[in-house]
């Protein structure tokens, strides 16, 4: 998968206010005409918004459209996997509503984290309270429940008892008028196979914060490309991607990294991927970056000079080697998959991986999940990267390299004091040979 901010829209304004395919429609309802949609049927539509500089892919409940003005929705909801984004989402959301309170003692913000089933009663009797006071000096209230995690699928979630008091709870949401007090609810995480939340979807004034599957990964590159943007900088060829490898979904990392490569690379120059190869630690899975790339792309030079690095900030051996390996593992099925015309390096990775999966997924018996000892289990994106970011070695070589490798690991056993030692001469006989 690539991203760039040509495929990944960035949209401008406050928070809250609707772009891309929404915007047509919402003209229609300013001026008073109706928009029909096929066969009567409501329509889900995916925008983007902006969030204090972060782009978040957006799900709006779908809603049968009438003419004239719509319904008020009886109470803001806001939720999502990730809870960096969804605080931030909502805190600018609140932040927005609050310019129609001015009161501040008709404010308040609860606390909807439960740990046992005793506290989801709490929080909820806690909300029931709140909205259900009236304003000391009049006029409307404004209460968010923050951190709800009850909504999850887990034991507390699952729970009957709080499943019958999230059905309370749904009935208290429904009796809110928006004219006396704006809810704005904030989750995560979320099981969205429940009832209740496709309920919220239809009901509520609905944000999905990140994407579900797929989209999360777009998402993520949405927020730093938001990011970027914002610092007046962008992101060279293969830049945001490898970011993206080294960093992982830890959103608050993705942006400190993306501020500090902004600042390397200066106002108006782009980010490159030799920057973040260099700056940026890899903390998404422990691979080695900088010596494992150092040491497929042939380059022994580099090879020695990243291994000297490692070992002068007091690095040990054994988790160099299990990266190599582990590479080393993929490359060999890639190159077996090249040679047999299964597959292709394309612009976008690995082309055929699917059609060479229904062939040969089922012999990886047992390892399904992500895994070097399954080449299929590996983002096609991310195995192509590794195929083309050096001269690919023949299937030999590969071989020969794993042998190395255990000859490598079992003198690191017998040379406790010379592993740098032994590594270097691991790389002169791979890489000399």
């Amino acid at each position: 998968m690539t991203f760039s901010e040509g495929s990944v829209r960035i949209a401008g304004g406050r928070l809250g206010r609707e772009r891309a395919g929404v915007e047509e429609k919402a003209a229609d309802r300013e001026s008073g005409r109706a928009v029909d949609q096929e066969d009567g049927e409501s329509v889900a539509v995916r925008h983007e918004r902006r969030v204090n500089g972060g782009l978040i892919l957006v799900h709006v409940a779908p809603g049968r459209i009438v003419r004239g003005m719509a319904a008020a929705k009886p109470f803001f909801f806001v939720c999502g996997a990730d809870d960096f984004l969804v605080n931030r989402a909502g805190k600018a959301r609140f932040e927005e509503l609050a310019q129609d309170v001015t009161d501040e003692f008709s404010r308040e913000v609860l606390s909807g984290f439960a740990g046992n089933v005793g506290e989801v009663e709490t929080a909820i009797n806690r909300f029931r309270e709140s909205v259900q006071t009236v304003s000391m000096f009049g006029g409307k209230r404004l209460v968010w429940f923050k951190d709800v995690n009850f909504l999850a699928d887990t034991v507390t979630g699952r729970a009957e008892s709080t499943l019958k008091l999230v059905e309370d709870w749904k009935e208290l949401l429904e009796s809110i008028d928006p004219a006396q007090v704006t809810v704005l609810i904030t989750a995560t995480p979320v099981d969205r196979r429940r009832a209740f939340l496709k309920w919220c979807e239809k009901t509520a004034e609905f944000l999905l914060i990140g994407g579900d599957g797929d989209s999360a990964a777009e998402a993520l590159a949405g927020v730093v490309l938001a990011e970027a943007r914002e610092l007046g900088v962008s992101f060279g060829d293969g830049a945001l991607q490898l970011l993206l490898a080294k960093v992982g979904a830890n959103t608050r990392l993705l942006i400190e990294e993306t501020h500090k490569l902004a600042t390397y690379a200066g106002e108006g120059k782009p980010i490159e991927e030799a920057h973040v190869a260099e700056l940026t630690p890899n903390v998404a899975e422990g691979d080695f970056f900088e010596a494992a790339e150092a040491f497929f792309s042939g380059d022994l030079t580099w090879t020695l000079q990243a291994l000297h690095r490692h070992f002068f900030t007091g690095g040990d051996a054994r988790p160099i080697i299990s990266a190599l390996q582990n590479r080393n593992r993929i490359l060999l099925q890639v190159r077996a998959l090249l040679d047999a015309g299964e597959v292709r390096l394309g612009p976008r990775g690995l082309d055929g991986m699917p059609k060479a999966q229904a062939a040969y997924g089922r012999h990886f018996v047992g390892a399904t999940e992500k895994s070097s000892y399954n080449v299929f289990s590996q983002n096609a994106w991310y195995v192509g990267k590794l195929a083309s970011g050096g001269k690919l070695p023949t299937l030999r070589r590969l071989i020969d390299n794993q042998q190395e490798f255990i000859t490598a690991f079992a003198e690191i056993v017998k040379r406790s004091d010379e592993q740098e030692e032994v590594l270097r001469d691991l790389a002169v006989r791979c890489l000399s040979a």
